[in-house]
């Protein structure tokens, strides 16, 4: 995106930065890239959304600022509110992702304890004129929720953090500052994220350029092609990691056995975001944890095959972007549960070197699951 708008400005853009998980080989000309930490915020993102906000806070009425925002933009742009310090950031990040909470409600919490997210960042900018382009990895494509809806208005309330701390069994876990400066937000004590009424969103206009649906629909078009019966089943798939593979283990046997959706040869493709509720010590992400959960439902179905993976090449804290299976992998690893119970996805995975590793994609629009279920035939080129 930087790129691009580097090509399209050139010499008009007087200062820029851009926070990415991994910088690609070929810099910029006049857009400085920074590496920052992901999915766990660290010091060198807190250095890089603190040089962020001096670019916003530099900006006068006549000037635009161009904002290029994608998922990830929450982790990687951390400028945490007094007294949070990061490490209690990351901490409490480290407990939203464990307990299994959704994007936007983990979302809803890092605009509380921020200083430039939910709002933040085009009340820093004001009175430039504000033009922000998303790359959405959030269900419903809401501009809140986007990389922590930095020029956006914020929907959420410190009373809506304390709920959801709540409501996952957390809220003693969280750390003692970011506990008080979310009771003190709660009693009105300090302001709340900027809403959707206040006038500094006069000269700020947010618009979204890819998404998840297009993934998915780009995704169709070629599984069309490949001459397969193809529905596109949701977009905005959330839930519990393995109860979501379990709907599609089932779909894919009601496929092969009554044809219903439809008839063998097919395709049915889904996106969005599912969670993972972590309870063992092992390494995975949410679409190596789906593909896992789904080879155990599928196990004898010799004609199915699973796929999931992240659109940005990473999946959790691992270099793989996803995994694949069929209704072989049990009988080549027959200790699936045993991974699963640890969630270990990434290791049973990689031993099979069934990793769907990409490199980063430079983009981001949540996660594709593709299965695919053939018309069984004793013939070869029937399959």
């Amino acid at each position: 995106m930087a790129r691009a708008a580097e090509k399209v400005l050139g010499k008009r853009i007087t200062a820029g930065l851009v926070a990415v998980k991994e910088a690609p080989a070929k810099p910029l000309r006049r857009i400085e890239i920074r590496e920052t930490g992901h999915p766990v915020p660290d010091a060198r993102g807190v250095e890089t959304a603190e040089r962020i906000a001096e670019i916003a806070e530099r900006a006068e009425a006549g000037d635009l600022v161009l904002c290029l925002i994608s998922g990830g933009g929450s982790a990687l742009m951390p400028l945490p509110a007094s007294p949070v310090t990061l490490e209690e950031k990351q901490e409490v990040t480290r407990l939203l992702l464990a307990c299994g909470a959704t994007i936007h409600e983990i979302n809803a919490v890092r605009k509380h304890i921020s200083r430039i997210k939910g709002g933040q960042l085009a009340r820093l900018a004001a009175p430039a004129t504000v033009e922000s382009l998303l790359l959405s990895d959030v269900v419903g494509d809401d501009l809140d929720v986007i990389g922590s809806g930095p020029t956006a208005p914020d929907s959420s309330t410190f009373a809506d953090v304390r709920a959801i701390l709540g409501k996952y069994g957390i809220w003693d876990r969280t750390p003692e500052a970011v506990r008080a400066r979310i009771e003190a937000g709660t009693q009105g004590e300090i302001p709340e994220t900027p809403k959707p009424t206040d006038p500094i969103f006069a000269r700020v206009r947010n618009r979204i350029v890819a998404s998840n649906r297009i993934a998915l629909d780009a995704a169709a078009a070629q599984a069309r092609e490949l001459g397969f019966r193809t529905l596109v089943l949701a977009s905005g798939i959330e839930g519990e990691t393995r109860e979501i593979a379990r709907m599609h283990a089932a779909i894919a046997r009601e496929c092969g056995t009554a044809g219903r959706p439809v008839k063998p040869p097919a395709c049915f493709i889904t996106g969005g975001e599912t969670t993972v509720t972590i309870k063992g010590n092992g390494l995975g992400g949410r679409n190596q944890e789906f593909v896992l959960a789904a080879a155990v439902d599928i196990a004898g179905l010799d004609d199915v095959v699973v796929f999931s993976a992240g659109t940005d090449g990473t999946d959790g804290p691992t270099n793989a972007a996803g995994a694949v299976a069929d209704g072989g992998t049990l009988r080549r690893k027959p200790e699936a549960r045993r991974y699963l119970d640890d969630n270990d996805s990434y290791h049973y995975f990689e031993a099979l070197n069934d990793l769907v590793i990409t490199g980063a994609t430079n983009t981001n629009v949540m996660d594709v699951r593709i299965m695919l279920v053939g018309a069984s035939s004793p013939n070869p080129e029937g399959q």
